[in-house]
């Protein structure tokens, strides 16, 4: 089973997510990925040369994929200092899945079946929001419970 994940870069919650077979590549679950007013696509180098997918779903778009830096042997230092960059951005991705495995456990699938597995990894997203956005969300809640009742 692979997840395929789309996060927003501002707040690292995840808006989409896909199940496929690990045999499906990355860059064929692409357009099921977004949702239509992204202004900029943040991926790996999987996502190379899709730009015309991008612009299909979301016509606004700037593709900042990651691009080769060693092309016959020569390393374009340049290139490799812009996918730096844009790792820095897509680290947010690997943060959502830091807070599913260690939090709640999901490292390995557990049933036979996609469908089951995909159902526990959705849950598992939901809660990962909600654990990555519980910073914002509690002061709301305290300063309710702290107002004083009269």
């Amino acid at each position: 089973m692979k997840a395929h994940v789309g996060v927003d870069s501002k707040e690292g919650i995840v808006h989409s997510a896909e199940a496929t077979p690990a045999n499906i590549a990355d860059s064929k679950m692409l357009p099921e990925l977004l949702h239509g007013d992204e202004r900029k696509v943040w991926g790996d180098a999987a996502y190379q040369g899709q730009r015309d997918k991008m612009r299909s779903k979301a016509p606004h778009v700037e593709d900042m994929t990651s691009r080769r830096a060693r092309y016959r042997q020569i390393v374009d230092q340049l290139q490799r200092r812009k996918n730096r960059t844009k790792a820095q951005v897509r680290s947010k991705v690997e943060h959502v899945f830091r807070v599913m495995k260690r939090q709640f456990g999901f490292d390995q699938v557990r049933y036979k079946g996609l469908a089951k597995n995909a159902n526990r990894m959705f849950a598992c997203f939901a809660l990962a929001n909600l654990y990555l956005t519980r910073k914002r969300l509690a002061p709301l809640g305290r300063r309710e419970s702290a107002a004083p009742k009269n």
